[in-house]
């Protein structure tokens, strides 16, 4: 599959850009405008890292204690975390345009709705995905060159990876998503789900809709993963105890064949979160030896 196809690989209002509340009813208007007068907040650290590669000015920045704000933004305001910005502080900077995940966005979009800003929601739930919300900022933003040069990049990796494990064996995988104190299932339209998907696993939730799911353990039993992957929504060093516990004290992981061959893998917080990154490549490199042993 060439990486250009890729970009549209079963996707579709990757970068939804609407008018929210009262300030600007011509949204279109105010992103031609230029970056100068341009006033722009990133909420996650996943979107700062794509508006530094554009080469974006940004007013605002989220507070985030497992990445750093780039150089470029140190002067900016922080505005909280990306799951619960501070609305306050975000009317008071005047923003043109609030940039989110839109993972988050049915919990986003009524608060931004509420305070009268401008918000635009950028799919991150996969890598295909990144690139295409790339492409559609550059356009809006007048960054079509850096954007386009991002996309190639993407292209010229993927083109050469895609090759590697084309006549392996595909392993059926079960990704489990930790949260304090539970843990849900994650299909191939998460994020990290995606991430299996590119490096040639196959979800044993595969053709779900939703990004994660309830699951009962007998049912992810009888869908007899070859191999399991665990990672954390937050708080990693908690989580990441509660699936030992869990795994050691429910006699139900005991039957599955995954855990008797022990092919249990815990993955890399900064590798494996919510949104796509540009350390995809860091991370595929990470599930290359869980899923096809070493090399």
């Amino acid at each position: 599959m060439k990486a250009k196809r890729l970009i549209s690989w079963g996707l579709s209002a990757l970068l939804l850009l609407g008018a929210t509340g009262c300030v600007d009813q011509h949204p279109e208007e105010a992103v031609q405008t230029g970056t100068g007068s341009t006033r722009i907040v990133a909420t996650s650290p996943a979107v700062v890292e794509i508006m530094e590669k554009l080469a974006l000015d940004l007013v605002g920045v989220p507070s985030s204690t497992l990445s750093e704000t780039p150089e470029r933004y140190q002067d900016a305001t922080v505005v909280g975390t990306a799951m619960s910005p501070d609305m306050e502080i975000l009317k008071s900077l005047h923003p043109d345009w609030v940039l989110s995940p839109s993972s988050l966005q049915s919990d986003l979009q009524p608060k931004y709705e509420t305070i009268g800003v401008n918000s635009a929601f950028l799919n991150l739930k996969s890598v295909p995905g990144m690139y295409k919300s790339i492409q559609q900022l550059g356009e809006q933003f007048g960054r079509e060159e850096q954007a386009q040069a991002l996309v190639q990049e993407f292209e010229t990796f993927y083109e050469e990876y895609q090759s590697k494990n084309a006549d392996r064996d595909k392993p059926r995988v079960l990704v489990l998503m930790g949260l304090p104190g539970s843990y849900i299932v994650a299909t191939e339209n998460s994020y990290v789900g995606s991430l299996v998907k590119l490096a040639g696993g196959v979800n044993v939730y595969e053709g779900e809709t939703e990004e994660f799911l309830t699951a009962n353990t007998e049912d992810m039993q009888k869908r007899d993963p070859d191999i399991i992957l665990r990672t954390a929504h937050a708080l990693p060093d908690d989580v990441m105890e509660m699936f030992k516990e869990e795994f050691e004290t429910n006699d139900i992981w005991k039957h599955f064949r995954a855990v008797q061959e022990g092919r249990v893998y815990d993955l890399s917080y900064d590798k494996f979160g919510m949104s796509a990154r540009f350390n995809y490549p860091e991370a595929l490199d990470e599930l290359q030896p869980l899923l096809y042993g070493e090399e």
